[in-house]
This record gives C-alpha cells, structure tokens and sequence, in this order.
C-alpha cells in the first residue's frame, strides 16, 4: 500500500501550508530559492479557469510516481514524500475507489505498523506503533488539518467524519510521533484525511450499497445499507462549491458468548447485553473563493451522527440515534501564509449496557462539547539554504458531562518552528520544535524533533530520527465521578438468600494530578525505488514510554473481610471465600505508570504499471518491555503482522484483493481483571471486482471482507467479524 507511491498529487489542502518551492526539488544541485517546484501550491498562482467536468470516457490519470509524491503532514508544509522528516504512508485516490468496504478499519489495516480493532458495528480504534485498544487515545486524526480527536475522552470516533469516499483526494498517515508541529496527542503518529476541492471533482455522484453479513451460533445473517451523493461546481473563475450527503446503516454483529479467553481463574464469562448496530448519516458543504492575486478563500461545514456500541473501560455504552458533531471552519491561504479557524460541537447521549448505578439502573451518559480553535503558520526561505515553517493555535474546549460533573473548560496554545537545512546534494537536516502550555498541566511541555536525511540519489532517502511527543490527561481522566454497582447473586452463596441480589458500589474516579504521558522515539529508515520502479522501504524504531495513563485499581483500596462494603448482608468472612482472600474491587482512578520500551521493525515493498499494484509488508512489535510497575497493567500488541496484496484499475475493470495476517494479542482495558484475556491469530481475506458501464458512467462492483468466514476477534471484549458481501452501484452524472 501501498503506500508510498500510490497517491493524488496535492494542489489545494485546507489546513497546511505550502513549502518554499525549492523544498520540493529532487536535489539541491542549486541554490535553494533559485529551483523550481515540483508541485506549486495553487495558491501561488491565479485562479484557474473553471473546467468543465471529464468525460467519463476518458481514462483516469495513473497517480504519481514515490519521487512524484506531495505530501502536507510530516511538516505541516507541501514538500515531496521522499523528503518529510518521518516515516509515512499514503493511500491514494484509486487505493480508496478500490476499498472492500465503507469502514476506515478495512482501509487502513495493511497500512504497515499500524493496529487497526473493530469491536462493534459502529466503533474502531487505530494505533501506530503501540497496541491499541478500546478509546485509544494515542493516534491523532485529522480532516483536512482540523483535529477530529474528542477532548473530553481522549480518542476519535471515525463515524463523525463528514465526508464520502469519493470526495477524499489521499490519506497521509504518519507512522510515528508528531507533536513537534502537531502538538497534543500526536503520541503514536497521525492520520490526516485530505478531501479534493470543488474544481478537482467537478460533476455528480451517487452511490448505493447493498450487503449481507453472517453472524456466529446459528443467527440470522444481518444486512447493510449506504448511500451517498456529491455534487461538486465551478461557477465562473471565481467561485467554485461542494455539497455531499450520505448514509451508512448496518446491524448489530455477533457478540461472543462462553469464557473470556485467558481470563485468570477457572474463567469469567462473557457479560450479555444487547448488542446494537449502527446508523451514520452526514452531511457536508465546502464553498471556495479564488482572488485574482492567487489568495484563497474556502468556507466548510458540515454535520455527522451517529449511533452504536461505544467499548470503555467500565464496560459498553450505547450511543443513542440523534448524536450529532457538527462543525463550520474557515481557511484563508497566501502564497505560503495559511490562517483558519474552525468551531465544532459535539451533542449526545449513551446508556451504558453493564454498569449500574446504585439505584440498579444503567448507568446514563450526557456529553456535550464545543471547541473552537484558531490557527496560523507559514513559511519562509532564508539564507537560500533554510526553509523555516512556523506557527501556533489557540484552542478552547467547553464541556458537560455527566460522568464528570466537575469538568468544565479547558484552554490550550502552542507555537512551533521548524528549519530543513539543505547542508549539501546528498544530505538534508530537519530541526524544530513546538511548545504548549494547557492550564491543566503545571507547565509547559516541550516536543522537539530532529531527522537527518541522506539522498545518495534523488529517490533514495536513508534517515535518522528523534522525536519527542506527548498525550495530555482527557477530562475523563481529570474528572470522572461516578459511582456503579455490580450484581451479586446471594443465592448462590447461601440458599436462604435466593432469589435476592447484593449491588456491590464500585467507584472509579478521575486523577487531576495527572502529568502528560511523553514518548521518545528513536528511528532508523530507508525508503527508494529499485528496479525502475519498485518502492522498497525499512524501519527499525525504539519508543521509550514514560508516565502512561491507564485505567487501573486503586492500590489497598479492595472489599474485605476487614473493610465490608456498606449494608452487606452476610458475615464478612464471607468475602475473603467468595474471592479467594482477594476481597472485591472497589475503586478504580488514572495513575501514571513508569516508563515502557516498545521496539519494532516494518518493511514493504510496492510496485506499480499503469494500471496494477502489488504490494506486500511485515510489521514486527517486540513485547513493551514496563520499567516500575507489572506488564500486567499493558495490552500486548500482536506481535507479527503481514500484509499481501494486487490491485487492478484499467479503463473497463477495476478490482483488487489483499490478505492480511495478525498475531494473538492480549487486551486488559475493559472493567478489571475478570474480564481480561488474549484473542486468537487471524487471517483476513479480502477482495472487490467492478465493471465500468455506459462510457465509463455506471460503475457496478462485488467487495467481500474475510472470504474465508473466519470467526474474527480483534479485542478480547469486541464483537465477531464474519463473511461481509456488498454489492454497489455508483452512477456519475
């Protein structure tokens, strides 16, 4: 995947800025300031006459070559893949028009490196270089720069991006830290999803989707639906705009039932509930403004909802329909000037399915947020032989939540500067470094960074690299206050008692003397093109961890036969046999935990024609090796992770398919240990076949996920994948 070669170059990004051209030259063979660019950012140049739509007939352009390649997120500024001071990977337009399904889990998965968990119908979770989880929290995503990382929890719900697959131009995903111009929680990497403008994707589009799936232990098969429209205009030279809507629909997948695999003991059965689908409708509308002096203008907005199984660590919520994020942003660019401003909103409700209050209702969960935010960066050429970026943002947070009575606002900023010294031809230097002050933090925190890169030629690139980043505390983290019950049937104790049931308080609570979590990483990659056109690529990293937050019990804090809960109706001898003399969990919080060494390798190899790709890679992710506390108290990652695959796109067929292997993993952040345990390896199959019809203006395709009918778990807690088969039509007017 893929990867590095296979992408849209990058004329118009709202949120990034455009780098000096001379940063996206091949060599330095000249001065600096005095080559030309490999890709001028539009905004350099006027408005560009309004096109009128593409012939269906005509074929579509082949993407560009490793070396051809522009990319915004390693810098926050356009230069080429094979110069961006971190490892990253690109998925391309045609990579996305060929995915198997509508879930960003099936899309990003053979992405090297990267974890990828689906535990419900509705919620993945994505994590570079670390084991994920349920709320990961370490992996920074972005629309088009604008952060979709939810404060309040700490983690994205990829559900509330706005936009259809067709509107979105590549995904740049950084495999490694990136607060030095990210800032905030930018731990693991980055995932900067980047849509096209109205002109590059004039014309109408609809698209509909229709597909079974099967479920475990003899259910019914469950079924989905999507649908999508966009329509995209060039008004006159001036004015150009984008509307989308869409909506994705799809039943509850199967829970898994008996013992929790690995769980301590003689086992712990898995909770029943009811398990929920999901339903995500969204909207979005983006309107652009070319001066006559090449300044552009673009206002977006937009509105997703949302509804479906929400995986924490006290246990499932289920999001109800009616959930909505919406946002409205502004982006002004000048030459290399970029200035936005966005505010967005979150609004919903969720109940969860297990935990209860002490009343014995489930526990309910209100959230509201709001977040607006103010940017601005830039870029500048000095001494012919530096090309400095820098800039800041101002963030401001307002919340109400139920769960965290006690949290209210939070207020954020950071500035950065970058400078990519061109020391020779062949060798390249990136230094910089951001700083922020959170007023939840006693004070600053700096993220530095450092990459030399050697070019013995202008498609070869080995590189060095530190980095430093880091995860602020969420307002769950701050600020939980709840209090839950769990059911105990005393009839099973003592006969007499049948028929009656104890609710055993639990608390878990909030830390507000929580320092940020900080990541060092150390990296040495390799990235080139062999054989006239085989990408090949290497990476060996070590991450040092110090200071994780992790949900976890409170020490000495358990039920016993010395510290009975309150009202227990049975002699308090009773609980040292109920537990085995390890009394009951009673309070849990968010501790700091020591430090952790996470060391792994990825190597991949891509070759591309015309029209077909190969791709093949192997990620390895050593056991994090904790310093100060028991490995206990870490999910495990899956050690081996490998990917294969092909894909075809000529003018008449497009198809692909791609196989995708993961390593047994262990999983500890759902409830307390009880419900701890490991998943099996998996292997995944996955394939797609379309037919261009009518001149190219009817596209009918099959995509199937695990062909094999494997019974899929990707976390100890999450649901069951099975066979998937969709059949889609998509119709350009």
């Amino acid at each position: 995947m893929k990867s590095v070669c296979r992408v849209a170059l990058l004329a118009t990004v709202a949120g990034v800025v455009a780098v000096p051209s001379f940063a996206a030259a091949p060599q330095a063979t000249q001065p600096p300031a005095t080559q030309q660019p490999a890709a001028q950012p539009p905004a350099a140049q006027p408005p560009a006459a309004p096109q009128p739509t593409p012939k269906p007939t005509e074929p579509e352009p082949k993407d560009p070559t490793y070396e051809e390649t522009v990319v915004v997120s390693g810098s926050r500024m356009e230069q080429k893949l094979a110069d961006a001071p971190a490892t990253m990977t690109v998925i391309g337009a045609r990579e996305i028009e060929n995915a198997t399904s509508q879930n960003f889990a099936d899309l990003l998965r053979t992405v090297p490196g990267l974890n990828i968990t689906q535990v419900s119908a509705r919620d993945i979770n994505v994590t570079s270089r670390a084991p994920t989880g349920t709320l990961a929290t370490g992996q920074l995503a972005l629309l088009d720069g604008r952060s979709l990382y939810q404060d309040f929890f700490g983690f994205v719900m990829w559900d509330f991006l706005p936009v259809n697959l067709n509107e979105i131009k590549q995904i740049e995903v950084i495999r490694g830290p990136a607060s030095a111009v990210w800032g905030a929680n930018a731990v693991y990497g980055v995932i900067n999803v980047i849509t096209k403008s109205p002109r590059e994707m004039q014309g109408t589009t609809a698209t509909m989707g229709l597909g079974t799936f099967e479920r475990t232990n003899g259910a019914d098969a469950g079924s989905l639906w999507y649908v999508s429209g966009t329509h995209a205009q060039a008004i006159n030279d001036r004015w150009a705009f984008k509307l989308s809507a869409g909506t994705y629909s799809q039943d509850p997948l199967s829970r898994p039932t008996g013992i929790i695999p690995g769980s301590p003991g003689t086992g712990t059965s898995y909770p029943a509930f009811t398990n929920a689908g999901t339903t995500q409708p969204k909207f979005d509308a983006r309107v652009d403004y070319d001066y006559v002096d090449g300044r552009k203008l673009s206002f977006s907005g937009g509105v997703a909802g949302t509804e479906g199984i929400m995986h924490s660590g006290i246990g499932p919520f289920d999001i109800n329909s009616g959930s909505v994020m919406s946002y409205g942003r502004v982006n002004f660019e000048r030459k290399a000037l970029h200035a936005a401003a966005f505010v967005q909103s979150l609004d919903g409700d969720a109940t969860n399915l297990i935990a209860r209050d002490p009343t014995g209702n489930f526990i309910p969960f209100a959230f509201k947020t709001t977040t607006m935010d103010v940017e601005m960066s830039n870029v500048a050429t000095v001494a012919k032989r530096h090309a400095v970026s820098y800039g800041g943002n101002l963030r401001r947070n307002t919340f109400d939540l139920s769960i965290a009575p006690l949290s209210d606002n939070r207020t954020e900023f950071g500035v950065y500067a970058q400078d990519e010294i061109f020391l020779s031809d062949y060798l390249r230097w990136t230094v910089g470094a951001r700083v922020d002050r959170f007023d939840y933090l006693d004070s600053f925190v700096l993220s530095p960074r450092t990459a030399l890169l050697i070019k013995p030629q202008p498609n070869q690139t080995f590189r060095l690299s530190y980095n430093r980043a880091y995860r602020s505390p969420s307002v769950i983290n701050n600020f939980l206050d709840v209090t839950l019950t769990e059911p105990i049937n005393l009839g099973l104790i003592s006969p007499a008692l049948a028929g009656r049931t104890y609710l055993l308080p639990i608390r878990p609570v909030g830390n507000q003397d929580l320092k940020e979590t900080l990541l060092d990483a150390y990296e040495v990659g390799y990235t080139g093109v062999v054989a006239g056109g085989t990408v090949v690529s290497a990476a060996f990293y070590v991450n040092k961890t110090k200071n994780d937050i992790l949900f976890t019990e409170v020490p000495n804090s358990r039920w016993t036969a010395t510290n009975p809960p309150p009202g227990w109706p049975l002699p308090a001898a009773v609980i040292s046999a109920i537990s085995g003399g390890a009394g009951l969990a009673a309070n849990f919080t968010y501790l700091n935990f020591g430090k952790t060494t996470q060391k792994g390798l990825e190597l991949g190899l891509d070759t591309s024609t015309k029209y077909a790709n190969f791709f093949t890679n192997y990620s390895y992710q050593a056991k994090p090796k904790p310093d100060g506390f028991d490995i206990s108290e870490l999910n495990l990652p899956a050690k081996n992770r490998f990917n294969i695959g092909a894909s075809l796109n000529d003018d008449r067929f497009l198809g692909n398919i791609s196989i995708s292997y993961s390593d047994s993993a262990f999983w500890q952040d759902v409830l307390d240990d009880r419900y701890h345990g490991t998943t099996k390896a998996y292997t995944l199959v996955n394939a797609g076949f379309g037919v261009r019809w009518a001149r190219n203006r009817v596209t009918t395709s099959i995509k199937a996920t695990n062909l094999a009918n494997q019974n899929v778990q990707q976390h100890v807690f999450g649901d069951i994948l099975k066979r998937q088969v969709v059949g889609e039509l998509r119709v350009q007017f």
